[in-house]
């Protein structure tokens, strides 16, 4: 199998929708299992977060965020099958 072009969009649109599968996959097991191990294995998440940043521009002063990525195993496990549907279809 040859090796294409590497294509940034393409790598990006799938990073996003397997993080969007693996939301909707965190949030509907957490409200489907009951209270165990097993829920808290899948469910446990890393909440990494940036901000607030102040910009000031002397002639307009903002800030941005805070802004914040959470990432759980069935995020992950959502951006790998993502990529492996992308793959099959491209």
């Amino acid at each position: 199998m040859a090796g294409g072009p590497r294509r940034p969009r393409f790598y990006l649109s799938v990073l996003v929708a397997g993080f969007l599968v693996g939301g909707f996959l965190n949030a509907f097991l957490k409200r489907v299992l009951p209270e165990s191990p097993t829920k808290a294995f899948f469910t446990y998440s890393v909440s990494p977060s940036l901000g607030p940043v102040p910009i000031d521009l002397l002639v307009v002063h903002f800030t941005l965020g805070p802004v914040g990525l959470e990432v759980s195993l069935l995020s992950l496990i959502g951006v790998v099958i993502a990529y492996l549907v992308a793959r099959s279809l491209f």
